[in-house]
């Protein structure tokens, strides 16, 4: 049975739609607490014309949801974490991301920013943050 021109270029173009979005950090990603190896809260990553951004939409420990961020300063102060812009401002830079901020509800500090796919396996995201000449990174999993 023979395909169509047309019908394979079709299959072809779905397939590769599919693996860039495989490959792209857009989505949602599990936070998880490296002491206790648990997925803490559910972070958007989402795209505002050229910049990326991140946003809490879920915690999912349930009596965490209403929680509130008392340490944060500026517009943040005493705002809901659940539904919460973390990170904003991150460009393009080949295949990494970074020029932004992400903030810790926690502790309500800023840090420079940068994300980026693990090179073995495109479901986990690096996210660096930096005070000065030092940095942590953080390991996020892609939420199904």
């Amino acid at each position: 049975m023979k395909l169509k021109t047309s019908s394979l270029i079709i299959l072809l173009s779905l397939c590769f739609a599919f693996n860039a979005h495989a490959q792209s950090v857009l989505g949602k990603w599990k936070t998880v607490n490296e002491e206790t190896g648990q997925s803490t809260s559910i972070i958007e990553i989402f795209k505002v014309g050229e910049e990326l951004h991140g946003k809490v939409v879920r915690i999912l420990k349930e009596e965490d949801r209403d929680k509130v961020c008392t340490k944060c300063e500026g517009e943040l102060k005493d705002k809901p974490i659940e539904g919460m812009v973390v990170m904003t401002g991150l460009g393009n830079d080949d295949g990494e991301y970074s020029g932004g901020t992400v903030t810790d509800p926690k502790t309500g500090k800023v840090y420079r920013c940068k994300i980026w796919l693990d090179e073995d396996n495109p479901k986990i995201l690096n996210v660096r943050g930096y005070i000065s000449f030092f940095y942590r990174t953080q390991t996020w999993v892609r939420a199904e």
